[in-house]
């Protein structure tokens, strides 16, 4: 690529960008109470509410979207599969089942405690899923997410008995269903962890490009392989842990964003980075508004609405054919 189609944006961007920015504007003022924008200059209650809900629920919204997304796009790519995400391949399972350990055994453990743990046990899941998914016939791509739909369904399994057993069901079904209703000032700034992670991706995006070519290939390169993987399993389960602790469980962002943005912008990282992680936030935080309005003055997870949504996008990539076919 040469330098020019560097420095210049694609239109692909700035119309994410542009769609952005209208998400955050309403998001700001879209929910039970009536705040019109003319009452945030003048109204000094309207100005708190902003400050402590609107603004961090949109934050989190932001920051939640774009770190699934690029922690999805990232996982693709170490697993040379565009059909596995953290929610199918036992990242956000293992990030619940630090959750509950956590809660089971510390109670009064902060944040802060919850999200280290909860990297932990993601981080060591996902190794576990790349260790056996790199054993799979590559002749046969459908096997890998297959294997991580199963694998994330046995430790989701032993996540529930467990809670079941320690009468923790209902907290546990509460705590990791994707929701930003209590995000408040204080309860998100964690999340921040996430962008730097994004920054990071953004360091050392030519290098991933390069080890979807496989192993021999990013080694023929001068690619140190094992510590590049390394870092791409701690980017994608911080990215997962620190989601699930903070507004839950939010499920096929990490699999559709990266898919469509790949087939419109190509596989090079460097330049669908950007992209993914703004269309990442784009389908969260539009979902988000969605479920304030469907049955407003109720609301409706930001889980579920994604679900489905997600999921009838999931299917249409899955029976759509390419368009050279």
């Amino acid at each position: 690529m040469n330098t020019a189609a560097r420095q210049n944006p694609s239109p692909i961007g700035l119309a994410a960008g542009f769609v952005l920015a209208v998400l955050v504007m309403l998001s700001l003022f879209v929910g039970v109470i009536d705040m019109p924008f003319r009452r945030v200059f003048s109204d000094a209650g309207a100005l708190e509410l902003l400050l402590i809900s609107r603004l961090p629920r949109t934050l989190a919204a932001l920051l939640a979207g774009s770190g699934l997304a690029i922690g999805g796009l990232i996982m693709q790519t170490l697993a040379r599969n565009s059909y596995v995400e953290p929610s199918t391949a036992g990242t956000a399972q293992s990030a619940e089942l630090g959750v509950l350990l956590v809660t089971l055994l510390w109670p009064s453990a902060n944040l802060f405690i919850k999200s280290i743990v909860a990297t932990t046990t993601a981080l060591l899941g996902t190794s576990i899923f790349l260790m056996t998914a790199h054993r799979l016939p590559p002749t046969q791509p459908f096997l890998v997410p297959l294997f991580g739909i199963v694998y994330g369904g046995v430790i989701g399994a032993a996540v529930t008995f467990v809670a079941w057993q320690a009468d923790l069901l209902q907290y546990l079904s509460v705590w990791t269903n994707g929701d930003f209703s209590g995000v408040l000032r204080g309860r998100y700034e964690l999340l921040w962890a996430a962008a730097a992670m994004l920054v990071v991706a953004w360091m050392i995006a030519d290098r991933l490009t390069i080890m979807a070519m496989g192993r021999d290939a990013s080694i023929g390169l001068g690619i140190d392989y094992s510590r590049m993987l390394q870092l791409g399993l701690v980017i994608v389960s911080v990215l997962s842990a620190l989601s699930t602790v903070i507004v839950g469980m939010i499920p096929f962002v990490g699999l559709v964003v990266p898919n469509i943005v790949s087939r419109l912008m190509g596989d090079n990282l460097r330049g669908t980075l950007p992209v993914v992680a703004m269309s990442g936030a784009i389908l969260v935080l539009g979902c988000d508004i969605l479920g304030r309005l469907i049955r407003y003055p109720y609301e409706i997870p930001v889980g579920t609405v994604v679900g489905c949504v997600g999921g009838g996008v999931f299917l249409w990539l899955l029976f759509r054919r390419p368009a050279h076919a």
